[in-house]
């Protein structure tokens, strides 16, 4: 979608935004294509694809979910999303995890150059920044990061009881709900709500799955990455 398209869409279907962050959400367009060019962040390559499928993507949560106030947490945010758009867009803390430390760089560039103070980008793994972080957030969002079996163990510890875990997913996402189950069982989680969206250009399902935390994880959770892998719950 082109630069016009995306702000009425963005104003119509998912919150009305200020000038400030749609002309902060172009710079991020044009930084993280220009650092594309350099190292993968994105099979993105276009203006138009970026806006539809990484901003209007990632601002989807703005429209059922409130923010602000809240501390945020990004598992697996990879260049930056998308915490880096919820950030732009909306006023509370957000810390943005990946354990890769090319990207966390490329995101802390970002937020130094633009001077950005509800958000910061962490290098480590999420199985292991849990063991110092577990109950500490309201909010836990994922793109794009795994299945939802896998990612429950990965993101539910983070959460403070009564917190929620926001995860888009595709046309699998059905099938991802029924098998995990399991999972949400012994980590004492449901799932309270399914939104169901299309991005702009080429009408592709999003789905956003809401889940709720109901009681404190037990500390056995996470596992190890390998455990989580290949035995998921």
């Amino acid at each position: 979608m082109d630069k016009t398209t995306f702000k009425e869409l963005v104003n119509k279907n998912i919150k009305v935004l200020n000038e400030e962050s749609f002309s902060l959400l172009e710079e991020l367009l044009h930084y993280t294509l220009d650092a594309n060019k350099k190292f993968n962040l994105t099979g993105i390559k276009d203006d138009n694809s970026f806006r539809n499928v990484m901003l209007y993507d990632s601002l989807i949560p703005l429209k059922y979910v409130d923010f602000a106030g809240k501390n945020v947490l990004d598992v697996g945010t990879g260049g930056g999303f998308p915490g880096l758009p919820l950030a732009i867009s909306e006023n509370g803390h957000f810390d943005l995890l990946d354990s890769t430390k090319k990207k966390i760089d490329h995101i802390n560039n970002f937020i130094n150059l633009y001077h950005l103070q509800n958000v910061r980008g962490i290098n480590a793994r999420a199985e292991e920044y849990a063991k110092e972080n577990a109950e500490k957030y309201d909010i836990v969002i994922s793109r794009a990061v795994s299945s939802l079996n896998i990612l429950l163990e990965i993101t539910i510890p983070f959460l403070k009881v009564g917190g929620i875990l926001l995860t888009l997913k595709g046309d699998k996402a059905e099938e991802e709900i029924k098998d995990s189950k399991n999972a949400l069982k012994k980590l004492d989680a449901e799932i309270i709500d399914t939104k169901i969206d299309y991005l702009d250009d080429d009408n592709e399902k999003r789905v956003l799955i809401i889940i709720k935390k109901n009681k404190k994880t037990n500390d056995k959770y996470p596992r190890s990455y390998s455990d989580i892998k290949f035995k998921p719950l």
